[in-house]
């Protein structure tokens, strides 16, 4: 259960489940696209046992839903929402700005949102109200006019107050695959959307990065990770704590130990053990566990080195010294300094954003922000003073390369 990890086939195992995905997947979407909402029906009954009256969640099933949900833990996630939109208005930018690079050149750029989004957030036989603010805050921060939500039926109440509280427009029943290539194709109930964001199971993954000729998405962002970078100074009980919290998430999560102290993960090892017998979703933590073990590097700068390599989606920082590791550190979904640090403040109420890239993909992607949800375009505005200051560089080049009504289209303008 707890065991040495080769950081290169730990990788390619999180892949290659993904790579397996894609063939069922493109079927699934091959009928959304062709059938619409009859396939979404008969699929949601194949694969949750439910017969759909309806796909949308109509506005007094919301409204009924708070009766149906302590009034503590609404108000716990008014809190967090609010946490999360302070967060996320931080990363806000300027609509439009412009600055003069030279006499008669200024140069500029315009944001603007998008203007349909849709959020997956998982569901079915539990409740991920979190995912719901995670998914959907920082898109009404941007100002994105239309924020759809699919999710797997049975929805939870806790769910649809999260939605509610987000300022969401529209909820949808119906989950996995099916429901990405709604969001993104378009049904007789669900409109299509620009792009599409929120993590979800292998399937759920799949489909969003198959779909990405008809709409955007965040990036693959499947079954939960972290990695824990630690020395001797370290708390193996903290450090196990960490581990079944992530465990628990999903038979198919993953977590490692990245240590300079091969001390450290035998008492991490033993306490992770110790902690799983008696944990409530142990079933599930033990299959987790199955796919996570630990590193022992030779100094830091080899745990830094393999923590890069894992390019994990959340990453502890437990060292006598954290912030100078965290400096070093290029290959992170999100990254939690110091032994306080639990990785479940980032999942609920310290701000972040715990929407993030799995399986390595940190290296190329950034989690989930208010970015994520706008589009940029450059401005110029160039006057005649301008135009004679570049004018020589422009066509210089565009008869270079034999494009010369590109030249002449600044000679026209300089002759007056």
């Amino acid at each position: 259960m707890w065991q040495a990890l080769d950081i290169e086939t730990w990788i390619a195992g999180r892949r290659s489940d993904l790579d397996r995905a894609k063939g069922p997947v493109s079927e699934i979407i091959g009928r959304v696209r062709s059938e619409g909402d009859s396939a979404l029906l008969d699929l949601t009954k194949r694969f949750d046992g439910i017969d759909l009256d309806e796909i949308i969640v109509p506005p007094e099933e919301l409204e009924a839903a708070y009766d149906q949900v302590d009034a503590r833990l609404v108000e716990s996630l008014v809190q967090a929402e609010e946490r999360i939109s302070q967060f996320h208005e931080l990363q806000r930018g300027r609509d439009l700005w412009l600055q003069e690079m030279e006499p008669g050149i200024t140069l500029g750029v315009r944001t603007t949102p998008l203007s349909r989004i849709g959020a997956y957030v998982p569901g079915g036989r539990a409740a991920y109200p979190s995912t719901a603010l995670m998914c959907t805050v920082p898109a009404k921060v941007a100002g994105v006019a239309e924020i759809c939500c699919c999710t797997p039926p049975p929805v939870n109440p806790l769910t649809l107050v999260a939605l509610d509280i987000a300022g969401v427009d529209e909820v949808y029943r119906v989950g996995g695959a099916q429901a990405i290539a709604a969001m993104a194709l378009g049904t007789e109930s669900i409109p299509r959307v620009e792009k599409i964001v929120g993590p979800g199971n292998v399937y759920v993954t799949a489909a969003k990065m198959l779909l990405r000729d008809e709409a955007e998405i965040d990036f693959p962002a499947g079954p939960s990770e972290i990695a824990i970078l630690a020395d001797g100074t370290a708390n193996p009980t903290f450090i196990a704590a960490d581990i079944l919290a992530q465990a628990e998430h999903d038979p198919n999560a993953a977590c490692v130990l990245v240590t300079t102290d091969a001390g450290i993960a035998d008492a991490v090892g033993a306490e992770v053990v110790r902690m799983a017998a008696g944990a409530a979703r142990r079933e599930v933590i033990d299959r987790a566990l199955g796919n996570s073990g630990y590193i022992v590097a030779r100094d830091i700068d080899e745990a830094v080195t393999a923590v890069d390599g894992v390019a994990p989606e959340h990453l502890s920082i437990q060292v006598a010294d954290p912030l100078a590791v965290l400096n070093r550190i290029r290959n992170a979904g999100s990254i939690f300094v110091g032994p306080y640090a639990a990785v479940a403040c980032g999942d609920y109420a310290s701000g972040t954003n715990h929407v993030l890239p799995t399986a390595g993909y940190a290296r190329l992607y950034s989690g989930l922000d208010v970015n994520h949800f706008c589009r940029r375009s450059t401005v110029q505005v160039i006057t005649r003073e301008g135009l004679e200051a570049i004018g020589d560089v422009v066509e210089t080049i565009a008869d270079a390369e034999g494009l010369h009504a590109h030249a002449e289209s600044v000679r026209v303008r300089r002759r007056g």
